[in-house]
């Protein structure tokens, strides 16, 4: 069962706030994810949806609902422009799938300048990028990342449960190609994609875009299949075999990752046995024995709730009704958040 957190409290002056954990945050690269709502025209079977209930599950039983929406246009823009302002740097738009979301074009061509070291990325299935091409090029954003996940017809259906072909991503692929210095790609590692990793590698070189290869993150949505979920070591291990250019990261938030160099192109793994970020509220978390991501990312969703863990929806801050007040909402967020790293939720 969800608990919100009570937002109906008045806040101490701006000069009481103690805002060391969120900006701690902010300067170890934490993400601040940004989720349009759920809807997506694939179905992947892994999707956790930024926490909320996932397509795969609507898809088969109509029971299982996500949130309704509660932020509209300027709601996403007052909520980003305060966390931003309050020290975020790095800001991702996810979904579901966002170019579904009626509300992204309006969001996305109305983002505030983001300033010294910050950054906008979109985080797609690749399968509209064509399609909104032309207003995509008009935005601040200076990265998509693509999620590459299957490598032909047959394993983009049984990942993603769709007829659609394999070429629409590809050609999504080139579309970002076109208008965006920046295009990476991220592959989820399983059984059902075993077979495509290397060809997926060799697509992403040939092409000189940056490639990420992800273990599994387990969430109870998932569960169900969780046996298709496959460790990273036989990419390590090919990985080898093409570049000595490697070197491990474990600092700043997330799990830890490898990260390689194969003719100047970075190919990260992220791979579980390397760490992650615990804070205060892991500690006693009774979900720390699943967790591999540890504490890297705001989650942002439709309905105007901020949540700093993926597993922990009873963790979730509703911040709408700060929406008026732009500073009492960062200020609100900055509370929680110290009460997670200390532990005091």
């Amino acid at each position: 069962m969800e608990v919100v957190v009570n937002t109906t409290h008045v806040l101490s002056p701006a000069s009481e706030i103690d805002w060391t954990a969120l900006r701690n945050f902010a300067v170890l690269r934490g993400q601040l994810r940004v989720s349009f709502g759920p809807r997506c025209d694939i179905a992947c079977w892994f999707c956790h949806n930024e926490g909320d209930v996932p397509p795969p599950l609507t898809r088969v039983n109509r029971s299982r609902q996500p949130r309704p929406r509660g932020l509209d246009t300027d709601g996403y823009l007052t909520l980003i422009s305060s966390l931003m302002g309050a020290g975020l740097k790095r800001v991702y738009f996810t979904g579901g799938e966002p170019l579904t979301s009626a509300l992204a074009r309006p969001v996305l061509e109305r983002l505030p300048e983001p300033g010294p070291d910050a950054s906008y990325t979109l985080i797609t299935n690749g399968t509209r990028l064509r399609t909104h091409q032309s207003w995509l090029s008009r935005t601040r954003l200076e990265k998509v990342k693509v999620s590459l996940h299957y490598f032909s017809d047959e394993s983009f259906s049984a990942i993603a449960g769709t007829h659609s072909g394999i070429n629409t991503v590809l050609d999504g692929i080139e579309a970002a190609r076109e208008i965006f210095e920046r295009v990476e790609l991220n592959t989820l590692l399983q059984r059902e994609n075993a077979h495509e990793v290397r060809q997926i590698l060799d697509f992403s070189l040939q092409r000189r875009m940056p490639v990420q290869f992800i273990e599994l993150v387990g969430t109870d949505f998932n569960e169900g299949r969780a046996s298709s979920a496959v460790p990273a070591d036989d990419i390590i291990a090919y990985l080898r075999t093409l570049t000595t250019d490697e070197h491990t990261e474990v600092t700043g938030v997330g799990q830890g990752r490898r990260v390689f160099r194969v003719d100047g192109i970075e190919i990260d793994v992220i791979h579980r046995t390397l760490g992650r970020h615990h804070v205060g509220q892991c500690g006693t978390c009774p979900l720390r024995a699943k967790c591999v991501e540890g504490f890297w990312a705001l989650r942002v969703d439709h309905d105007g709730g901020v949540q700093p863990c993926l597993l922990r929806d009873d963790l979730r801050v509703d911040v709408k009704g700060f929406l008026a007040d732009p500073a009492q909402l960062a200020q609100a967020v900055a509370r929680h958040i110290t009460s997670f790293t200390e532990g005091t939720l």
